[in-house]
């Protein structure tokens, strides 16, 4: 019922009661007296359900976001201790070239497990290398060109011809670009 309508009702319930009997008129005014009063409970009631219900929902948003954030987190903490090891993997790629030269081929095998005990343990983390090899295509924001040299071929126009430094991709984002030379 709206507003106005309870009015008229309460004004026809007053003037009934003067009408009638005194005891009669004051039972209808009191029976309407409780029924505003649950009807105002009820109201309060719907208020509380809406206010808990906003803040269930606020509740787990804040549940969904720090879980996401934590995950996150975990993500780049890992990310900055791989990041740090990258110089050392291009040490040990260093080192196993040199060491290939050599006629010690037993301390080549020992510094070559190392390394891929290394690399492995890397990987195992999400670590990549991304493969880039003389002749693929040239893209900028795939690649950091060092440096632009007279093509030898003129198929290699605009392709890498030499990859000065590996680089590495952890799950899906990109920590460190690989620098490459490019033929113009």
């Amino acid at each position: 019922m709206s507003k106005k309508n309870k009015a008229e009702e309460m004004d026809e319930m007053v003037s009934d009661a003067s009408n009638n009997d005194g005891n009669i008129g004051e039972e209808n005014v009191q029976a309407h007296e409780e029924l505003t009063t649950e009807e105002q409970l009820q109201m309060d009631l719907a208020k509380e359900k809406d206010k808990f219900l906003r803040l269930f929902a606020d509740f787990e948003n804040y549940k969904r976001r720090t879980s996401k954030e934590r995950m996150e987190l975990f993500k780049t903490a890992g990310q900055e201790v791989i990041v740090s090891l990258l110089p050392v993997i291009d040490d040990f790629e260093r080192a196993m070239k040199e060491l290939a030269k050599s006629d010690d081929k037993e301390m080549y095998k020992g510094v070559e497990l190392i390394n891929n005990k290394l690399n492995e343990v890397l990987k195992g983390k999400g670590l990549q290398v991304i493969e880039v090899k003389q002749g693929d295509d040239f893209d900028a924001e795939l690649h950091d060109a060092i440096t632009q040299i007279p093509a030898p071929d003129k198929k290699l126009k605009g392709k890498i011809i030499d990859v000065i430094e590996n680089g590495f991709t952890l799950g899906d984002k990109i920590i460190r670009h690989p620098k490459v030379v490019v033929g113009n």
